[in-house]
């Protein structure tokens, strides 16, 4: 079985950086718990899905870059940087075609293979100055 940093990496590079939904669905728990959504969505593998529809609309050629990643146990917590450019609306922005950067922190819950419980910090305020000024 891959270890719980293998299974974060498959994720970040197939379904947050490759847009592979398939993977999401598998590696996702059927249970699982996003405490810290990001504003606007809820906490379920489901909306974790529906945020990255709407990340891809508004910054399609997103992709995650680790900068920083530790495994403890079951858990792997990453510092990560998403890029992209601003192509499609976000938040109610219309496009600016800027190139983007959303500085992220993050802990995963990992069991048997798949992502139980995340929590996370994201710049969000860094990323509306970026679309905004």
């Amino acid at each position: 079985m891959p270890t719980p940093t293998e299974i974060m990496n498959r994720f970040i590079d197939e379904y947050q950086t490759g847009g592979n939904e398939a993977v999401a669905e598998q590696l996702l728990a059927p249970g699982f718990v996003d405490h810290t959504p990001f504003p606007g969505f809820g906490n379920s593998r489901h909306d974790v899905i529906q945020l990255f529809r709407v990340l891809r609309a508004a910054f399609p050629d997103l992709r995650a870059e680790v900068v920083e990643q530790f495994e403890n146990a079951n858990r792997v917590a990453t510092r990560k940087t998403f890029h992209g450019t601003h192509e499609g609306e976000f938040a109610g922005i219309p496009a600016t075609h800027r190139k983007v950067q959303i500085r992220v922190m993050d802990i995963l819950h990992i069991q048997d293979g798949q992502l139980h419980e995340h929590w996370n910090v994201v710049d969000v305020a860094g990323l509306m100055r970026q679309l905004t000024e």
